[in-house]
């Protein structure tokens, strides 16, 4: 199964590590934001290397939806009551940021970018976006509430963010990886101190930077009580109107619409990973039901790393950890958090000050709900009666009848039905009994 991008965009190749090195500073995982991380301390004039444990953006890099955007749901309301004013204008202001980055960047790349508005929409009560549009204005940002959609159903009401961007994610980071120092399919076992061990020679390294979707080391950080994974799904179909712009739900378990050329691509029907959840025959009666005439070109999924709080992980590993980071968490916004991520990240690492480390800093506290429902998903994933046992901290595994694998709903890991490792944390595939 892959996405469209992967159809769409010419990767290279680079060699696999058979040798001892040294470096500067070592990234792990090779998705956008590693790269990103990687580019930027290049330019720099870093010593810097990136190891990537298969193929370079072939997890959920490649599997994105690819909106490029400030616009995160109805998040500022929520922000402004957590944080508070400044820090929720901190987060608006990293992201708007990315994006004119972006476009700055992608000014020299081929790689199909446009600029779009972003809409979230209600379908029949617009009291919460009422409440996000007053928060944005708190916060200095004009959007608009507008009640005309193409969507194919009526809506209450969206908000407009005008300016966004949406891209080739792939096309892009194949040109961003130019000239980078990379090795794919070497895969970090372990850390020992400041040694990666991967199976055919070890990296040693000043700094490290873990940017591997989920953060695997265990020992450090507590990010298997601080995250879980969310599963969704998107299908592409030919012969459908185009929407114009990008949209998404109000309502968590809503739909999302934006076109890629002459193709509109449907996501929805998600789920916490190892749970049940509408996947692709939620879209594929939905596409029947509205779009009759449209035909369906690919499908795919991706997997979204989720926080306690709705802000990113992004900075020192843990408090205890001088010469590590990590850049976790993006909560379904990839795109934009990979390009902050990068940008806070390349301060930090080169012990220079960033206004918003302490925002996304991965040692604020963990004493949020969503802590709660973590710990009990654990707890059930653990004293749960199962033969396939996950090897990341031993939760019983969940088969997944709509794409056929072995999920975890503890923390995410995923394996095929031969026991072939699909996403981390775990580091191995299972044990054949």
């Amino acid at each position: 199964m892959k996405s469209l991008w992967h159809y769409t965009a010419l990767c290279g190749s680079f060699p696999e590590l058979k040798q001892n090195i040294q470096t500067d500073i070592l990234v792990i995982g090779g998705g956008l934001s590693g790269l990103l991380c990687a580019h930027f301390l290049n330019k720099d004039g870093a010593d810097v290397t990136v190891v990537e444990s298969n193929k370079i953006c072939g997890g959920i890099s490649g599997n994105t939806t690819a909106k490029i955007t400030s616009q995160h749901g109805l998040i500022y309301s929520n922000l402004i009551k957590r944080f508070g004013v400044q820090k929720a204008k901190l987060y608006l202001e990293v992201n708007n940021s990315a994006i004119v980055e972006y476009r700055r960047m992608c000014a020299d790349i081929d790689c199909d970018f446009e600029e779009k508005d972003a809409y979230v929409y209600a379908r029949s009560d617009i009291s919460k976006l009422k409440k996000e549009s007053e928060a944005l204005n708190i916060l200095g940002f004009n959007t608009d509430l507008v009640t005309d959609t193409p969507l194919p159903f009526s809506v209450a009401g969206a908000i407009r963010f005008k300016n966004q961007a949406q891209f080739n994610p792939l096309k892009f980071a194949y040109s961003v990886s130019k000239g980078l120092k990379i090795y794919e399919h070497t895969k970090v076992r372990e850390l020992k101190g400041n040694v990666a061990v991967t199976d055919m020679g070890n990296i040693t390294a000043k700094k490290i930077i873990v940017a591997t979707h989920f953060p695997f080391i265990n020992k450090h950080g507590s990010y298997f009580m601080k995250l879980y994974q969310d599963r969704s799904y998107v299908i592409a179909l030919e012969n459908a109107p185009n929407v114009d712009g990008m949209y998404i739900d109000e309502e968590e378990r809503g739909l999302s619409f934006r076109n890629y050329g002459n193709l509109l691509l449907l996501g929805g029907g998600g789920h916490r990973t190892g749970k049940k959840g509408g996947n692709y025959d939620e879209l594929r009666k939905f596409a029947k039901k509205y779009y009759p005439q449209a035909k369906e070109k690919y499908f795919w999924a991706a997997q979204d790393c989720m926080t306690l709080d709705g802000i990113s992980y992004i900075g020192h590993y843990s408090a205890r950890t001088k010469n590590m980071f990590v850049a976790t968490g993006f909560n379904k916004w990839g795109m934009t958090s990979s390009m902050a991520a990068a940008k806070i990240l390349c301060d930090i690492v080169q012990d220079r000050s960033n206004k918003y480390a302490e925002l996304f800093s991965p040692s604020r506290t963990v004493l949020r709900p969503q802590l709660i429902c973590n710990a009990f998903e654990s707890v059930c994933g653990l004293l749960s009666i199962g033969t396939k046992r996950c090897p990341h901290l031993g939760c019983a595994l969940k088969w997944n009848s709509a794409e056929h694998t072995w999920d975890c709903p503890c923390h995410g890991s995923r394996f095929n039905e031969n026991g072939k490792l699909l996403d981390n944390p775990a580091t191995g595939n299972l044990k054949r009994k």
